[in-house]
């Protein structure tokens, strides 16, 4: 609920804050979520670092409450922050959606999302790493708001694809038509399940690589190797 998520999300971050600020700590990295832009992006559009925030569900909207907060106590006390938006990250431990289709392409479980035309943005935990270090002391980071990702858009047969490679094994991809799809899924309970799935969330990271003088150090296939040679 959101009640919830405020009492982690907003109410811990902005109370953390406040006792680091009193006890000297210099800067806050705070890593917020591209939930705050939105849940979605349509054709070759792409969210930006200063777009208007359009959260949809409880999680976003707790995060973006969190960001302003924060930018309250920084207002008050002089203690900077360096917000971070993230998509979805992927790594050692994963979850979700992810984890899910890490085992379906493990069994050989033929999936029908050959018709998918997607492109999402997603970050690998090395990555999310490298730009944490990397915003510890620039300068240039201070107030600053980054989108992150591995910096190349990908489908969610490309995603398998990767993953089957790293796998050593074969993803088997069949079509079926996406209104189809999101028909079947809706009718057993999986819309937002599917609706990740089909739907494409970009995000355009020029002004985060321009301002910290970064690029992602691994791409997007080794990333993935990584992650299942760990898990």
């Amino acid at each position: 609920s959101l009640e919830s998520y405020r009492k982690v999300n907003v109410e811990g971050t902005i109370n953390l804050a406040k006792q680091a600020a009193a006890n000297g700590v210099r800067r806050i990295l705070f890593l917020s979520s591209v939930k705050v832009n939105g849940e979605r992006t349509e054709g070759f559009s792409s969210f930006k670092n200063d777009d208007i925030p359009k959260p949809e569900d409880a999680y976003g909207i707790s995060k973006w409450e969190a960001e302003k907060g924060l930018r309250e106590v920084s207002r008050r006390t002089g203690i900077e922050i360096v917000i971070i938006r993230s998509p979805l990250v992927y790594g050692y431990g994963v979850k979700g959606n992810l984890k899910r289709l890490v085992k379906l392409i493990n069994y050989s479980i033929p999936l029908p999302f050959s018709l998918i035309k997607n492109q999402r943005s997603i970050i690998g935990i090395d990555n999310l790493v490298d730009i944490l270090i990397k915003c510890i002391n620039n300068q240039n980071a201070n107030g600053k708001i980054f989108l992150v990702s591995d910096d190349e858009d990908v489908s969610t047969p490309e995603l398998l694809h990767y993953i089957a490679s790293a796998m050593s094994k074969t993803a088997y991809l069949f079509p079926i038509p996406i209104s189809l799809l999101k028909f079947l899924c809706g009718i057993i309970g999986k819309k937002n399940e599917i609706d990740r799935l089909i739907g494409s969330l970009k995000l355009d990271i020029n002004f985060t690589k321009k301002t910290l003088n970064w690029k992602p150090p691994v791409n997007v296939s080794e990333g993935i190797k990584r992650m299942i040679a760990k898990r």
